[in-house]
């Protein structure tokens, strides 16, 4: 990668680790649910006026905006809203990389190789770890939910490559605008019309920072480089570079909120992200037999 598209790799990264963060601040000021439905609403207002019209099949547009704008993201707020702590939890919804491939094999035939079982041992074997450390400070019922918030990114990460979107801005900007309605009918029935009046007329200055940095920069921002790098250099070049994420989601939720960093989490972490950059990554190994020259490593 040029320089340049290698600092932008890293700027996304660091926007989406700092992205737990702001999370944990928006919390403060409202529900998961009405935080969820203001994200999406933003992003997808006005810019699905000005992306034009989708350009990947309705169904999975449909799809992805339900599994990762309603399911996941609703389960992760509220898993963080129940306590799991903000770099904690970009650790622990990299349980996705697990989900990802149990339907990937299920739902599409796919037959993993010793690669990608061994990446998932990986990251099994770092969240088991962080589970062993559940407590007071650390609940379980949250925990639970931000990993059945990455059980719904996998059901996404299927749904998106079926969709096989060339304009990673102009898909996320549908599934924005798919998933705000869902989003804003939750709210209204679990929180209540009153609660959500008085929270919206509550909003100050940080809570509309909040919900700017998540729509803005993480989402339309953030895909909008992303979905660009991918098309210049493939996936499998770009992926791992959002196995930072969690890196800098820790260093972040240690500076601004101060959070702990225990060794456990460390070790644990380290495992995941192993197991992440092992499913992604693919090495070329040199064939002695036929002398083969080794080469670099290659894109998926």
């Amino acid at each position: 990668m040029k320089p340049r598209d290698l600092a932008l790799a890293t700027v996304v990264s660091v926007i989406w680790g700092v992205n737990f963060v702001v999370i944990h601040v928006g919390l403060d000021s409202m529900s998961p649910l009405l935080f969820c439905a203001l994200r999406f609403g933003v992003a997808a207002l006005p810019a699905v006026f000005l992306v034009g019209r989708p350009q990947a099949p309705w169904r999975w547009v449909i799809a992805t905006g339900i599994a990762l704008g309603v399911v996941k993201f609703s389960l992760l707020f509220a898993g963080m809203a129940a306590g799991l702590p903000s770099g904690l939890s970009a650790l622990v919804l990299q349980s996705q990389v697990i989900f990802t491939l149990v339907f990937a094999t299920v739902l599409l035939r796919d037959r993993p190789g010793p690669r990608r079982i061994g990446g998932v041992v990986l990251a099994g074997a770092g969240i088991a770890l962080i589970a062993t450390q559940l407590g007071l400070d650390r609940p379980l019922g949250a925990f639970l939910l931000v990993v059945a918030a990455g059980a719904a990114w996998g059901l996404a990460n299927i749904a998106m490559r079926k969709a096989s979107a060339e304009n990673m801005l102009n898909f996320m900007v549908w599934v924005s605008a798919v998933a705000t309605p869902p989003l804003i009918l939750l709210t209204l029935t679990v929180d209540g019309p009153r609660y959500v009046w008085g929270a919206l007329q509550g909003l100050d200055l940080v809570a509309i920072g909040a919900i700017g940095y998540i729509a803005y920069l993480s989402t339309l921002l953030g895909f909008g480089i992303w979905g660009r790098l991918i098309g210049r250099y493939g996936a499998g070049t770009v992926a791992p570079f959002a196995a930072l994420a969690p890196v800098f989601a820790i260093l972040s939720s240690a500076l601004f909120l101060h959070e702990a960093i225990h060794w456990y989490d460390l070790a644990g972490g380290a495992l995941i992200l192993g197991g992440v950059l092992l499913s992604a990554l693919k090495l070329d190994l040199p064939r002695q037999a036929t002398g083969a020259r080794v080469r670099p490593m290659e894109r998926v």
